[in-house]
């Protein structure tokens, strides 16, 4: 079995020498969000493909580039573009830039998505904080052999969602003149889209928002003991009874006209860390 904390260790410390000090926050964005990270001084850049033993992004909308800069004077380290299990990555490699964070120091993790609003009340491009998610990927980054350098083997799943942050982020967004929604996020595998039987079943469940990300990365991110900040943009809202065809190009159209908002409302919240 791969142990990949040396791995991590080894691509932080290639991260490492380019910075002036230590990520304070981590920042990973969904698809077509690259646009959702706030402006940034004094960045550096990688390219995924330059950063040893890190995945490659393969899904359009997701730019494939990490950036290292003060956003609000805070120095924050931010993920444009992210790995999925339908990519073929296991669990382990979908973390990977969690784990990378947590060698940096980072003690805030923000994971933003774009998903399928369940909610009828929801429309395109509103955001949703994530209160609590369901895990229905059939996978799991903690399994195997624990890392006890990185977290306990049993991490609490009780207070997934920091409730502090996540009443920042509300306040933020309304000074700003919008309200965030609020609801649970259901973490599907991937990649095909949601039956309208699918649907059914997830409301019934308690889902407001449904995806293909997010659930690997949070649950490392507990693990890891970061405070954790998730942020959905709603790209469409499934009706069961009246299902409609819904297109990558649509989703990440969506997602950039929201994403400007979205950057408003972190740069705000990390203002405040």
């Amino acid at each position: 079995m791969i142990r990949y904390k040396p791995l991590a260790e080894e691509t932080a410390g290639s991260i490492r020498r380019h910075l002036p000090g230590s990520p304070e926050a981590g920042l990973i964005t969904g698809t077509g969000l690259g646009g959702g990270v706030p402006e940034m001084t004094a960045a550096v850049d990688f390219d995924y493909r330059d950063l040893p033993h890190f995945p490659r992004s393969t899904v359009a909308g997701h730019p494939g580039r990490l950036s290292v800069g003060r956003i609000a004077g805070r120095l924050v380290m931010a993920c444009r573009g992210r790995f999925h299990l339908y990519e073929g990555y296991d669990p382990l490699e979908v973390t990977f830039p969690v784990r990378v964070m947590q060698e940096l120091g980072v003690s805030c993790l923000i994971v933003t998505n774009a998903a399928g609003g369940l909610d009828p009340a929801f429309a395109p491009g509103d955001i949703m904080q994530i209160r609590d998610h369901i895990n229905l990927t059939g996978a799991n980054p903690l399994c195997g052999p624990n890392e006890e350098r990185w977290g306990p083997r049993f991490p609490d799943m009780s207070r997934v969602y920091d409730p502090a942050l996540g009443a920042l982020a509300g306040r933020k967004a309304r000074e700003i003149g919008f309200e965030l929604r609020r609801g649970v996020y259901t973490g599907l595998r991937g990649p095909s889209l949601e039956t309208p039987a699918e649907v059914r079943f997830l409301k019934i469940i308690g889902t407001a928002a449904v995806g293909f990300s997010t659930v690997m990365e949070t649950i490392a991110g507990v693990h890891a003991g970061m405070r954790i900040l998730g942020l959905s943009i709603v790209t469409n809202v499934h009706d069961p009874d009246l299902p409609a065809p819904a297109t990558l190009e649509e989703i990440v159209a969506v997602a950039n006209g929201a994403a400007p908002r979205l950057a408003a409302v972190l740069e705000a919240v990390i203002a405040e860390l």
